[in-house]
């Protein structure tokens, strides 16, 4: 792979073979990595022939995530005094520590955020941070499940789900047997970027590819989703950058390609 990827050396190709993909995908990280997702069903041979193929937009994504990456502004830890915002549904919300007889913290959302907790709590902000995390993940699974119902009686299809992670690397997934996943950070975006992911994942339902008829769906379901996936490549890394896992790497906030 040194040849394929010559002009942007040193950089490392690791490849993946998963039960659980159906498309061959590529992901470019600013750091120079390189990750090939094989299905198993899929030869090696095919898979990097594909990759091959993609050379040219390789070296065009990894320019713009380098770029990308260098204007993302490094996000302070959060303080729990009161001054901490966070994004939700568009709109930035003030964090409240409420001290309280609590056996453990407790997050209300509403016109801000309310964290209960003890005293004791507040010398432990991992805990804090999981329980922010919580919320704002349970949060996210109302809000993609009004959607999902919505947009999936628009479409005409069925669904499993919605499961909800925190993936490092994808916004959305959809197995062939209909299980959508959603990444919970979404809900910090506006909520037409929320949207576009689940009317993506559902047209999966209908074409499980990037082809163009795929596209064409899409832009049949949402007419201005190019607006707000274009929004997620541009922001997405600020999102990740919010409330990260204790020891957690920095997300690669790569951009992806795949094909059956």
């Amino acid at each position: 792979m040194a040849d394929l990827l010559g002009p942007f050396a040193p950089l490392q190709l690791t490849e993946r073979i998963s039960a659980r993909a159906s498309n061959i995908r590529i992901e470019v990280r600013p750091d120079g990595n390189v990750l090939l997702v094989i299905p198993k069903r899929v030869p090696r041979a095919t898979a990097h022939a594909f990759l091959k193929s993609r050379e040219d937009w390789i070296r065009q994504k990894l320019v713009e995530l380098k770029s990308r990456a260098a204007k993302v502004p490094a996000r302070r830890p959060l303080r729990w005094d009161g001054s901490d915002t966070i994004h939700l549904r568009g709109r930035e919300l003030q964090l409240r520590v409420v001290l309280a007889r609590i056996a453990r913290p407790m997050l209300r959302i509403g016109d801000e955020l309310q964290l209960y907790c003890t005293a004791q709590d507040l010398v432990r902000p991992e805990l804090l941070a999981s329980t922010l995390r919580a919320g704002i993940a349970k949060l996210a699974r109302h809000d993609a499940r009004l959607l999902l119902d919505a947009e999936s009686a628009r479409l005409g299809v069925s669904y499993q789900g919605p499961r909800i992670a925190d993936q490092k690397s994808l916004w959305g997934s959809c197995t062939p047997d209909g299980l959508i996943s959603l990444n919970w950070r979404l809900v910090m975006a506006p909520p037409e970027a929320l949207r576009y992911v689940v009317v993506h994942e559902l047209c999966h339902r209908r074409h499980l590819d990037h082809s163009p008829r795929f596209w064409r769906l899409v832009e049949r379901q949402m007419a201005d989703h190019a607006r707000w996936r274009g929004w997620l490549r541009e922001h997405g890394a600020a999102l990740h950058a919010v409330l990260p896992k204790a020891g957690a790497e920095p997300p690669p906030a790569g951009l992806f390609d795949g094909a059956l």
